[in-house]
């Protein structure tokens, strides 16, 4: 990083006060970044998974070493302590999983006959040379690195840029890379606002993004006008349908930590409720107690479960749709605002009701702790509900009956259901999903086409030594 290079002055999600100055990235200095990271992807691709491997699990063990720096960097990142170490310890795992999984992923296979017999086939591949990453704020480490893993081992070098909100994790996460030199080579973060970002596309053969829909679109046109792949995982206003058979505490429960975990600031965060009327009563009842029951971690941020808001320009946004909710007629069974604590700003857990798809908390992403319920007539209204959205990123359906559960989720316009718990995805990996909608773009983000997202198929075709009919 050179000694001149411009800043931008950052606030503390906690305090509110400006105590972080960003490195601002030029195009100049992306390029050269960039121009570094290929010089040695070669040599990263050619030592060979196994060895890849292995520095791959000596960063996951240099991490676990420098843990208490990471954690402490996403503490002043986010303004949350609970979610900032179980970011650490899943990236970690993360590492550990793609180590052990990359060896039969990235398996070549045996020659094999075509289905003309003197034809011989085999597959092969090569990693896009530079894979470009641009990450959001809510889990920056995190959503930093669950695709940048994937890539290094398909032998790709990757270019990250980390949101300008939190990036105060970079510092210490290159402290881990100096002690990893091959790694150093064809891993580097950039950071900076929407130009860095730019200057990223247009210096990479490859780019996940993670984000908005508004600035994904803008992303992927980007990426079309440069004629590179694009795996866009954006917004989501994820649906739960509790059906008339569901276990209404199980539900409650499963629902509370769902739209309430980090503070509501997941694109995994199910943001709306479909409840059956026959339970909805005595849902609404223990999904209130159990929201009532949050705590912010304010004083202690040992204390609590809800963090403030971390983006600033999130709170004008939570606050307007709160008040579109409470103009149009919204009831509001607990929270319903915004305080101020010790320069912070935290969303008291809330419960609505009453609620319509014509206010915005129904129909746009809600980056807080925020719950809109709708009591329906029957599950069949609840899926038309639930599909009636320009979002399909996951979903989520509880009843007894696990059958009747599968019926639903698979008329539900979403890549992921949850049956009887939420958000799964954020713990399960295995399993392929992609987004639906303006959700998303591209190949999936989970299971084996995770890494084979940044291999370039190639096939050889060997004729076996017969002379070809079709010759003149």
């Amino acid at each position: 990083m050179s000694n001149n290079m411009q800043t931008m002055a950052i606030s503390n999600p906690r305090t509110g006060l400006v105590d972080f100055d960003l490195p601002l990235y030029t195009l100049q200095h992306v390029e050269d970044e960039a121009k570094c990271l290929k010089l040695h992807q070669s040599q990263w691709w050619n030592m060979g998974l196994g060895e890849r491997i292995a520095v791959m699990q000596n960063l996951a063990n240099s991490m676990a070493e420098y843990k208490a720096h990471l954690v402490a960097a996403l503490i002043n990142d986010t303004g949350r302590a609970s979610e900032s170490e179980l970011e650490v310890d899943v990236t970690i795992n993360a590492i550990h999983r793609w180590c052990k999984q990359a060896p039969a992923l990235l398996a070549k296979g045996e020659p094999w006959s075509a289905e003309i017999p003197f034809i011989e086939l085999q597959q092969d591949y090569l990693p896009y040379p530079l894979v470009g990453v641009i990450s959001p704020w809510n889990f920056p480490l995190l959503l930093s690195l669950v695709d940048a893993i994937p890539a290094l081992l398909a032998g790709s070098a990757v270019l990250i840029k980390p949101s300008e909100v939190t990036s105060r994790f970079v510092a210490p996460f290159n402290e881990v890379l100096k002690r990893i030199p091959m790694l150093n080579n064809v891993l580097t973060l950039v950071t900076g606002a929407g130009e860095t970002g730019q200057a990223v596309i247009n210096a990479v053969d490859s780019l996940c993004f993670t984000g908005s829909v508004a600035t994904g679109r803008h992303v992927g046109q980007l990426c079309a006008q440069r004629f590179i792949p694009a795996f866009l995982e954006l917004g989501g206003k994820d649906p739960a349908i509790v059906c008339k058979d569901a276990d209404p505490e199980l539900a409650a429960k499963a629902l509370c930590w769902g739209s309430m975990v980090n503070a509501g600031q997941s694109c995994m965060s199910l943001e709306r409720v479909y409840v059956h009327k026959d339970i909805a009563p005595i849902f609404l009842a223990k999904l209130v107690a159990n929201v009532r029951a949050l705590k912010h971690n304010y004083p202690d941020i040992q204390q609590g479960q809800i963090g403030p808001i971390i983006s600033a320009k999130q709170v004008k946004i939570v606050e307007a749709q709160l008040q579109d909710a409470k103009d149009k007629g919204a009831t509001i069974l607990c929270g319903g605002e915004v305080l101020n604590l010790g320069g912070g700003r935290y969303c008291l857990p809330t419960v609505l009701t009453d609620v319509n798809p014509q206010m915005s908390v129904v129909s746009q992403e809600t980056f807080a702790a925020v719950l809109p319920v709708t009591i329906i007539d029957s599950d069949e209204q609840g899926v038309v509900l639930a599909n009636d959205s320009e979002f399909g990123l996951s979903a989520a359906v509880f009843s007894q009956n696990v059958d009747y559960a599968k019926q639903i989720a698979r008329q539900l316009e979403a890549g992921a259901v949850s049956i009887n718990d939420a958000s799964l995805t954020a713990l399960i990996h295995e399993a392929e999903k992609q987004s639906f909608k303006y959700s998303g773009l591209g190949g999936s983000r989970m299971g084996a086409e995770s890494i084979r997202r940044f291999m370039r198929k190639k096939a050889y075709i060997r004729n076996t030594g017969v002379p070809s009919p079709w010759w003149f």
